[in-house]
């Protein structure tokens, strides 16, 4: 008499068209009396069964069966599609970009529940000589969060990016700061162009490029209360930014900084152009408030700033490719610092962590004004004799 055959051994035979052994089992019938009927291939018999096995255990345990096709660049195309609801324009588009340059050509293909942790760490180890280490992060962090998306619904059981560590990858381009003489330059190559209080303020007061382009009339003060008690001087409000939400890069990043002379007279002088700017426009001046504006009003973006201040790098005889606009708070925050403020103090004035609580600059609400910086960069960089 022939065995009968256990649960989840079921049929078995080789399909000529695919070339693979194709195992099958019925387990029963569903809730509207439908055949329930398990499929699993193999390029052996054994391969076949054990799928098929696996398969069997997991609708018995009320799981649903993970999909063998399921690829890398289908989970990762899922995230980047659905998974970043809330995330800034510009931060998709980055996250895209390393996805479609480096993740989906090399690693794509693989099927998902195929992909070991072995594999992932020697894929980041081959980019670690030609990476940073931040952007060796960054791949990591789209994997690990594309596959753990897919676990979520059922697509893999684990996942074994999460188990890698992200190597050390290759040095980046270290910041640098302007000395001086350099910043002097700087500033003198940008008289008489649309970014020159641009760069006044970001090298006399520290503040981000996206605080800037973000800031407007309404948070400018540029006549303080010389007759109040304190005297407050001319100052500006940085409690905005272009990310999302319009908030700065952190709470303790809404800071009230005095303007040192140099940045008053400069938005003064700003302040007209943009008067005979708004009337050349006519009505396609487009209201924003906006101090750094286009030439019809609207926002200026990172390509339009640093478009401008290549220009000026260039006339002030410098390099334009070896410098970015971030690297003028670089400067303000080396040249404070070699005229002998405190660290602690540097750190309040461009916003960042401090252990002074009572010195934080909080959400809405206008803290005394912060004078160091002001005070030093009048000594600095003193003020100019009107031309003319």
């Amino acid at each position: 008499m022939t065995a009968r055959r256990s649960r989840g051994d079921g049929g078995l035979h080789w399909d000529e068209a695919r070339q693979r052994w194709i195992a099958t089992a019925s387990l029963g019938f569903d809730a509207r009396g439908k055949r329930i009927t398990k499929k699993a291939s193999g390029k052996t018999k054994t391969e076949a069964r054990e799928k098929l096995k696996e398969i069997i255990r997991d609708h018995e345990a009320g799981l649903a069966s993970v999909p063998a096709g399921y690829t890398l660049a289908e989970a990762v195309k899922y995230w980047l599609t659905y998974g970043l609801s809330g995330r800034a324009d510009t931060t998709i588009e980055m996250y895209t970009m390393y996805a479609q340059t480096h993740i989906i050509p090399e690693l794509g293909a693989r099927k998902l529940r195929e992909l070991t942790a072995e594999d992932v760490d020697k894929w980041l180890a081959s980019k670690s000589s030609t990476l940073s280490t931040r952007s060796l992060k960054i791949l990591h962090g789209i994997m690990n969060r594309a596959v753990s998306n897919a676990q979520k619904r059922d697509k893999v059981r684990r996942n074994v990016v999460a188990l890698c560590e992200v190597p050390e990858g290759r040095a980046g381009r270290p910041s640098k700061a302007l000395t001086l003489d350099q910043a002097e330059a700087v500033l003198t190559a940008a008289e008489g162009t649309s970014i020159h209080a641009y760069l006044v303020l970001s090298l006399l007061i520290g503040a981000r490029t996206e605080e800037l382009r973000a800031l407007t009339w309404s948070h400018v003060d540029l006549d303080g209360k010389p007759d109040v008690t304190p005297a407050i001087p001319p100052h500006i409000m940085v409690w905005r930014s272009v990310r999302l939400n319009g908030d700065t890069k952190t709470r303790k990043s809404r800071r009230t900084l005095a303007m040192p002379a140099r940045c008053v007279d400069a938005l003064r002088a700003h302040k007209e152009r943009q008067e005979v700017a708004r009337e050349a426009a006519g009505s396609k001046w487009q209201e924003s408030d906006l101090v750094f504006a286009s030439q019809v009003g609207t926002e200026l973006d990172a390509h339009n700033v640093r478009r401008v201040f290549r220009k000026v790098i260039e006339k002030a005889g410098l390099n334009p490719k070896e410098w970015t606009p971030r690297e003028t708070r670089h400067s303000f925050v080396s040249l404070l610092s070699d005229s002998g403020i405190p660290l602690e103090n540097i750190s309040r004035l461009v916003g960042h962590s401090n252990t002074v609580v009572t010195e934080t600059v909080y959400r809405k609400q206008l803290r005394p004004v912060m004078q160091e910086g002001a005070t030093a960069m009048d000594l600095i960089f003193p003020r100019r004799a009107p031309e003319g």
